[in-house]
Formats: C-alpha cells, sequence, structure tokens
C-alpha cells in the first residue's frame, strides 16, 4: 500500500512551502562549469568571517568527540557582559532563526495568530503556518511615502486582537532594508499589549550606521514581552557555524527555553562567537566596507536609471522594471550569483548583498549586460 504521507501530516505543514535559500556557489559550477563566481545572494560578509572567531573555532577541532557545553556558560556570559544582561535572559539558538522558531513553538498554534508586515523575512510565515496559527499581515507603507515598503506600524497594531500571540518586526527589515525609527517603535511597543510576545529581530543592526537607530536591548526593562534577536551569521561572518542569541526578560526567556533543542548550538560555534565579540577591527572593517559598497551601488542605480529601496543594512533591493526570477536567471550565465525576490511579493526586484569592491563592480557590469 502507497502512504501519502502528506495528507498525514499536521494542516499547517501540508500547505507549507519550505524555506529557499540563496543559490550556492558549488551548485552552479556544476551546472555551468563556470570556475569564477560571484555569489552576492545570502546577505553574508564578503570580508570572511571573523579572524579572531576562526582561529578560536579551529582550536575546538580536536574535542569534536565530545558534546558541546548545552548551557552555552562561556557564551552567555560574554554575551552578558556585552549588552549589558544577565546570563538568564539569554536564549542561544542555531542562528537567530532558530531563536525564532522557539518563540513560535511555544506560543503559537491552532486558534492563535501572529501579525507581521508583507515584504518581512520569510520564517515568520512558514514558523506561523508549521505551528498551525494563523497569519496576519499587514500592508507595507505605500510607494509615495519616504519609507517605501517598510513596515507600517499603524496597520500592524490594528491586527492585533485577543487571539494574538506574537508579533513580528524585523529591524532593519529583510529583504527590503528598510528600518524603523526609535520614537515610531518605542511607541509601537509600548502599545502592544502585555501579553503579546513581540519578536525584534535585529540581525543586521551591527551594519547600521543611521543616526539615531534604535536599539532593542535597551527596552528589555520596559517590555517583559519583548525578545530581541541577533546573530553572528551577517557582520560575524560565521553563517556557516550557525549560531545566534535571543535577549529577553527573564521570565519570557525560561518559557522559550523549554523547547530548545539538547546541544543545539555546537562546541565550534560557541567558542568561534565568543571570540569574534572582541573582534573590533573586523566589525569597523566590515561596516566601512558596507558603507563604501551601498554608495557604489547606488550610484550605478542612478546611472542605469533604477529605483532602489531605501537600505541600511548589508544588502539593498533594485527595482528592475521586468521579472526578477528571469533576470537572476540571465545573470547566472555571467556568474553573478543575486536574490530574486517573488516570493516576497516583489516581483520585479533583486535583493543584491553588498559585496567586495571588486564583486559589486562584477554584479554591476552583469546587471548592465543583462538589462541591455
Amino acid at each position: 500500500m502507497v502512504i501519502d504521507y502528506l495528507l498525514r501530516a499536521t494542516h499547517g505543514v501540508q500547505g507549507l512551502q519550505p524555506y529557499i535559500p540563496g543559490k550556492p556557489v558549488e551548485e552552479l559550477q556544476r551546472e555551468l562549469g563556470l570556475e569564477h563566481i560571484v555569489k552576492l545572494a545570502s546577505n553574508e560578509n564578503p570580508l570572511g568571517p571573523s579572524p579572531l572567531g576562526k582561529a578560536a573555532a579551529s582550536g575546538e577541532l580536536e574535542g569534536l568527540n565530545w558534546y558541546p557545553d548545552d548551557v552555552g556558560f562561556r557564551l552567555k556570559q560574554k554575551l552578558a557582559a556585552h549588552h549589558g544582561v544577565t546570563a538568564e535572559q539569554i536564549t542561544l539558538g542555531a542562528g537567530s532563526s532558530d531563536v525564532i522558531d522557539m518563540v513560535a513553538r511555544s506560543f503559537l498554534g491552532p486558534g492563535r495568530n501572529a501579525v507581521y508586515s508583507e515584504h518581512s523575512f520569510a520564517m515568520y510565515a512558514i514558523y506561523t503556518q508549521a505551528a498551525g496559527a494563523e497569519a496576519k499581515i499587514a500592508e507595507p507603507l505605500p510607494l509615495i511615502d519616504e519609507m517605501p515598503y517598510g513596515h507600517d506600524l499603524d496597520a500592524m497594531a490594528a491586527l492585533i486582537d485577543d487571539d494574538t500571540r506574537v508579533v513580528f518586526i524585523a529591524n532593519p527589515n529583510n529583504p527590503t532594508g528598510t528600518w524603523l525609527t526609535e520614537a515610531a517603535l518605542y511607541a509601537f511597543v509600548e502599545s502592544v499589549p502585555s501579553d503579546v510576545v513581540i519578536v525584534l529581530d535585529e540581525a543586521y543592526t551591527e551594519y547600521v550606521t543611521e543616526p539615531g537607530f534604535p536599539d532593542g536591548v535597551k527596552w528589555l526593562g520596559d517590555f517583559p514581552n519583548l525578545i530581541v534577536t541577533r546573530t553572528f551569521s551577517k557582520i560575524y561572518g560565521l553563517a556557516a557555524l550557525r549560531v545566534g542569541y535571543g535577549l529577553a526578560s527573564p521570565e519570557l526567556t525560561a518559557v522559550i527555553n523549554r523547547v530548545r533543542h539538547p546541544f543545539n548550538v555546537n562546541a565550534v560555534a560557541l567558542a568561534a562567537a565568543e571570540a569574534a565579540l572582541d573582534d573590533h577591527d573586523f566589525i569597523a572593517r566590515s561596516v566601512a566596507n558596507n558603507q563604501a559598497g551601498m554608495q557604489q551601488y547606488l550610484d550605478a542605480f542612478a546611472d542605469m536609471g533604477l529605483d532602489s529601496i531605501p537600505s541600511v543594512a548589508n544588502f539593498v533591493c533594485v527595482e528592475v522594471a521586468r521579472s526578477g526570477t528571469a533576470l537572476f536567471q540571465q545573470m547566472l550565465q555571467q556568474g553573478v550569483i543575486v536574490r530574486p525576490v517573488a516570493n516576497y511579493n516583489l516581483p520585479e526586484h533583486l535583493r543584491i548583498t553588498i559585496g567586495t569592491e571588486a564583486e559589486n563592480a562584477a554584479c554591476i557590469a552583469a546587471l548592465k549586460a543583462c538589462l541591455t
């Protein structure tokens, strides 16, 4: 007898479309036989991993036969000092998306809902649906707004009801790069009922140089229902190791950690993340490279007559006035991997990670060639 296991799955999983990551370099090499490929699809740090983190990671290789410290004591102590919180306020995850998943599994389910904005990180929708909860998606700010495609906080607030358990906010947002000001975001968080968990996803915050950009960690004492998530995958360059964390009140943290998988962060990742927190020179170089690269793209877009969405992250979303997916396929032939974002309801946009000056130049050249 042939069993259709999809029909045996939960209702949420039956209709779920899994997350599609950026195309790997190795896959394109196999498909087209190209040797030199520029990957600007997954918002990775083009300068490589933190040198301090890399050195610490290599020092852990002799102990691969041992389970890692399940508590993550040393990393938690370092993070606590870094952010001015206690270890009891920290949840470690295999990337910050793991922590976000823990929140969803802790608070969402049938008869409950989550609120987030359109054009937000795809995993909010996936985790909500997998939990069997309802997604309430707010319309974004209009194109005439100074922050087009950004979070409309009033629209989000209007969707919150008695069944809302979680609100997801990314600042800066992925894939748009848009952001929220400190005053507007604080007022929104203050307005959310105290029994609704607010996830403030700050995966790209270390790249931001915008004056007055909010730091949600400073608000934890004011809002016991707030959890701020951060990651070592972006500016610290440790994406392959999968390590991130969440900061919240001790009470909220204790609940979330009930569903944390044991040994969810490996020993190599723990050591690398602990060391990377001290790599201030690498962080400064990464920020400087990002600023220069962003301007390189904005100048090129202006030269080509292309509009882009305002961004303070390490990527930019550009409107190409044609199928972004088709253009993505054309650019693959040029050996350049970017990210089509039709799955975010942005069918005529491409998201491009800021790379090195040479990588950016190669991407711009490929974009020009494919658009002419």
